[in-house]
């Protein structure tokens, strides 16, 4: 793989120190704030043939679910190219959509391009169990997220509720994978499926983060030591 013209090592140590504590700052802001990530997000609003105009060159696919969104929940709240952003619409916490495609063999062959959040704390011993569930299933520690992401919105509910069954002791990953599989079918057939139409649980709306605890300042200390030894020894 080719080296970068310009990497982290490029980087003098003054902008590196500033850096640090930019985002240190930043941080205070945010918490002395209360605010919400997706917050600013919710401000503004993309033109509806803007948007239009941008998925007219997308796959079939992610274009048929572009319209559905839209139909659905109005115009984006940003878009690219390649991408919508929805925030704090419907039950969703966020909704990114690509033209962008995974591929995704579970339960069957499709292509991945709808991915719809929450806010979840999944609990540290879960996440093991969650990626064996279904490796399209996005739990986030930090973020204190949950997403889902196929090519319908009907299977990221789906995902969702078993995901929440599965953290919740309700029941275990094989038996989630073969609920899926069962649900989706249904679903697909126009018979009733619950799990596939909403979710099932009350959904928190913030609160769910979990930033960790920071460990940095005997290192720093350490690494200022080291740092005067180099100077003198030139």
């Amino acid at each position: 793989m080719a080296e970068p013209e310009r990497g982290p090592r490029d980087i003098d140590t003054g902008e590196r120190v500033g850096a640090l504590g930019s985002a240190v700052i930043d941080a205070a802001r945010h918490m002395a704030a209360g605010e919400h990530e997706t917050q600013h997000g919710t401000e503004q609003r993309v033109e509806p043939g803007q948007a239009e105009a941008l998925i007219d060159g997308w796959p079939e696919a992610p274009s048929k679910i572009a319209r559905q969104m839209l139909q659905q929940y109005g115009p984006p709240n940003e878009a690219t190219p390649t991408k919508l952003f929805w925030y704090r619409s419907g039950p969703w916490k966020r909704i990114e959509l690509t033209s962008d495609v995974v591929v995704h063999d579970f339960p069957a062959r499709h292509s991945d391009c709808l991915t719809q959040y929450i806010d979840y704390r999944v609990p540290l011993g879960m996440f093991d169990a969650i990626a064996a569930f279904d490796g399209s299933c996005l739990p986030d520690r930090t973020a204190g997220e949950a997403g889902a992401r196929c090519d319908l919105e009907a299977a990221n509910f789906l995902t969702l509720n078993l995901m929440h069954d599965i953290v919740t002791g309700k029941t275990s990953v094989e038996d989630a994978r073969r609920t899926y599989a069962e649900v989706l079918s249904a679903y697909t057939l126009g018979r009733s499926a619950p799990y596939a139409e909403r979710l099932q649980f009350d959904v928190p709306r913030g609160g769910t983060e979990d930033p960790d605890k920071p460990n940095i300042a005997g290192a720093l200390a350490h690494q200022a030591g080291e740092k005067v030894k180099d100077v003198l020894s030139g």
